[in-house]
């Protein structure tokens, strides 16, 4: 049972575990967005990855900017304070 996103990213239980991956590949999501933040080019990812295209790369910053659009990050009590005490408030 495949769950399609983005026209380009699949989740699919039998393939790594069921991570988003670009269809047709065993490549994640996570594994492009990592090879980008570490430098890598899209020129880069294509010469490595024969499979993997422009369209496939926008999808994977696509799902990973969907993904990170609802999450928020609430700090406990004792977090907030420290905050306050490194500014010297």
């Amino acid at each position: 049972m495949d769950i399609v996103l983005h026209d380009r990213i699949v989740l699919d239980p039998a393939i790594l575990a069921g991570k988003p991956v670009i269809r047709g590949t065993r490549l994640s999501v996570e594994f492009v967005i990592g090879l980008l933040a570490d430098g890598w080019s899209e020129s880069d990812i294509a010469a490595n990855y024969p499979g993997i295209g422009h369209d496939d790369v926008l999808a994977c910053l696509a799902y990973a900017r969907d993904r990170l659009r609802d999450e928020r990050i609430y700090p406990s009590a004792a977090e907030v304070e420290a905050m306050y005490a490194e500014d010297g408030q």
